[in-house]
């Protein structure tokens, strides 16, 4: 560099050339020296540059010599003539040599770039691309950096991701484990996440794209509520209201608990609302309702029986001793009547809340239903009701609780008993379908009937078919009883059929022994 920075300031190129011809002859390391600290293409061009000066001054002093005299241009002219094709073929040489570097260089980055290498550099094939190889390894380098912070950052967002999409899933099982029907709401008022219950409840597709909240709920009331929510402002706020929304099932009562969800910032980011149904809860509790209001009416009315014949007693209304044995009979049928309901009250309340504990052991269903016969037997000779039995062999069993299924046999031949006038007939028949597995039993009366629009409600607690009311008097839990003892502790099935004027046929179906 020193060589070319004199000939560059001095322009003494033949003592530079001298130089480093003498350095590369006499130095050890003269020639590594030189390949490192000179390029081909400042020799080639200064050599060229050389050449091409020279003969143009030969040419010159050929044309001096000749304008002197004839004859002595003609050495001039050839040696500047020869000293331009020379310099003429350095040039071109110095061409070819670095056309075939710059392919050399290029072929070096198609393969870095095909084979995706990491790490590599490219080589200098001559000092003449040193500096563009140069910047070439640091382009490499700085794009292998970014390349490698690009990675890291995407496996670091993968992470992110993962973790991300592990809480989504978690929340999401969270949510759609809850029986209530969840929706939870963004801050555009569109739907991002639902369970399964509310989809059936507000009729629409899981998994399906960010709906508006107004095409999910088409209720406006609750559409505003969710809204004004959202547009609070306030990330703690809460709210539970009572809505009424109608669906396929008819009128629904739902408790919505509406809470704002938080952003990055200290925004509202969206509503998550959540429905409950209560209108079964309301259900029982007006049933609950009904029942203390029948229970204390059907109480009330023996209780103020036994009370008025007390004091009639007490008052000496009854001065013989026969009007004394009538007041007598009423106060023990009236206190009978109230034993009866208060054993069935707490009979049906035992089997409905589980606490009863049912002996269930195999037994022949004939064989009960013949003891319950005998007992109803005097009440159906005293209104000339034939009594006919068609039972299957004793040899049929089933699994059974010997005291609830007697108990049902009973209450069913006492209504049956009770609302069949003089001189009917009652038939008990018992049938076994092996193909199903079951026995049936048939009770069938030629009674008033029941009329169909009272059929639905006929095993409910206290009712009573008003059209009979005056044919018997009854406490409406016996048939509630014997629902209760089939279906829910012998996991039967209870079923009437009825017609007014002809007849009334109960059956109930329980499983045979294996």
């Amino acid at each position: 560099m020193v060589i070319w920075a004199d000939c560059s300031e001095s322009g003494d190129c033949s003592r530079s050339i001298r130089s480093l011809v003498a350095s590369i002859l006499f130095h050890p390391e003269g020639a590594r020296w030189a390949l490192q600290c000179v390029r081909r293409s400042k020799i080639l061009f200064y050599l060229s540059l050389l050449f091409g000066l020279g003969g143009m001054l030969y040419i010159g002093l050929g044309a001096l010599n000749d304008l002197r005299g004839p004859g002595g241009a003609h050495p001039y002219l050839r040696i500047g003539s020869v000293l331009l094709l020379v310099a003429a073929a350095i040039g071109t040489c110095a061409q070819i040599f670095l056309r075939r570097d710059y392919a050399s260089l290029r072929l070096q980055i198609q393969d870095i770039s095909q084979r995706h290498l990491t790490g590599s550099h490219v080589e200098a094939v001559s000092s003449d691309l040193l500096p563009l190889t140069q910047a070439v390894n640091e382009l490499l380098e700085t794009t292998e950096q970014s390349v490698s912070e690009s990675v890291m950052r995407v496996k670091e967002l993968e992470i992110q991701l993962k973790v991300a999409t592990n809480e989504r899933r978690h929340a999401e099982a969270i949510i759609h484990s809850i029986s209530d029907a969840v929706l939870v709401s963004n801050n555009f008022d569109e739907v991002v996440l639902a369970n399964d219950t509310a989809a059936r409840t507000f009729g629409f597709e899981l998994g399906a794209d960010r709906l508006p909240i107004d095409q999910i709920v088409k209720t406006s009331s609750l559409t505003e509520l969710i809204r004004d929510m959202r547009t609070s402002g306030s990330r703690n706020s809460h709210r539970v209201v009572e809505h009424k929304m109608r669906s396929d099932q008819g009128m629904r009562i739902y408790k919505v608990t509406l809470n704002c969800v938080a952003d990055n910032g200290d925004g509202v980011g969206g509503v998550v609302t959540v429905l409950h149904d209560m209108t079964r809860e309301n259900e029982v509790a007006q049933m609950k309702n009904d029942f203390v209001s029948s229970v204390s009416h059907e109480l009330r009315t023996p209780l103020a029986s036994i009370k008025a014949y007390v004091e009639m007693l007490i008052d000496g209304e009854a001065e013989d001793h026969k009007t004394q044995q009538e007041f007598y009979e009423v106060i023990q049928g009236e206190a009978n009547r109230l034993s009866r309901l208060i054993d069935n009250i707490l009979s049906i309340s035992r089997i409905e809340s589980g606490l009863v504990q049912t002996n269930r052991k195999p037994l022949s269903l004939p064989l009960v239903i013949k003891e319950a016969i005998e007992v109803i037997t005097p009440q159906a000779k005293m209104k000339q009701i034939g009594l006919v039995e068609k039972m299957t062999p004793a040899f049929y069993q089933t699994l059974a609780d010997k005291d609830m299924i007697y108990q049902a046999v009973l209450n069913l031949l006492s209504n049956a008993v009770k609302y069949t006038p003089e001189g009917g007939t009652i038939t008990v028949e018992t049938q076994v379908n092996e193909h199903k597995h079951t026995v049936t039993t048939f009770i069938r009366d030629t009674g008033a009937g029941i009329p169909e629009s009272d059929l639905p409600q006929l095993f409910e607690k206290f009712y009573r078919v008003e059209r009979n009311n005056g044919m018997a008097k009854g406490t409406g839990l016996g048939l509630s009883l014997v629902k209760q003892i089939i279906e829910t502790a012998h996991k039967g099935v209870v079923r009437v059929e009825s017609q007014v004027g002809v007849g009334t046929t109960f059956s109930f179906e329980l499983e045979l022994c294996q």
